[in-house]
């Protein structure tokens, strides 16, 4: 299995875009990602993983993340792993997310790492697990993307 980190690109064939980590983090600068916090770490042929340092902005009333927190990290992993192996004249469009949360967390860091398990012509579905500082999972996301032509 290839791995990439941010001193490496993805370059798999000449019809995709090779970007790395950084790049991708740069891409979505002035976003609803770069705003909740969520930064790329690494990605391989078929998994991306991404953090989220836990702040205020993350809480709801309770004291505790938003369960809407794990959501967005979940469909953001997932859409950019689809974008990622998508051809220049393609873009990924989520259509449905399924998620159980299983723990809270109040503070700390929680890790996504989404695999893709389908990649079909019109269609990707991931699997994401998201866990906490310790490794244990707070929450499990199946993400399904659309796959269109740019037009």
């Amino acid at each position: 299995m290839l791995h990439y980190d941010v001193d490496e690109c993805l370059y798999l064939t000449e019809n995709y875009v090779m970007m790395r980590i950084e790049e991708l983090n740069q891409y979505c600068q002035n976003s609803f990602v770069e705003h909740l916090g969520i930064k790329f770490t690494e990605y391989d042929d078929d998994s991306i993983v991404g953090v989220i340092d836990i702040a205020a902005l993350h809480m709801q009333p309770a004291g505790v993340v938003h369960g809407g927190v794990y959501l967005t990290l979940a469909e953001t992993l997932a859409g950019a792993g689809s974008s990622l192996i998508l051809d220049q004249d393609q873009i990924a469009l989520g259509s449905t997310i399924n998620s159980q949360h299983i723990a809270s967390v109040k503070k700390g860091k929680i890790t996504g790492i989404a695999t893709i398990i389908h990649k079909g012509t019109f269609k990707h579905i991931w699997d994401v697990k998201i866990t906490n500082d310790l490794g244990k999972l707070i929450s499990i996301s199946r993400v399904t993307n659309s796959i269109k032509e740019l037009k």
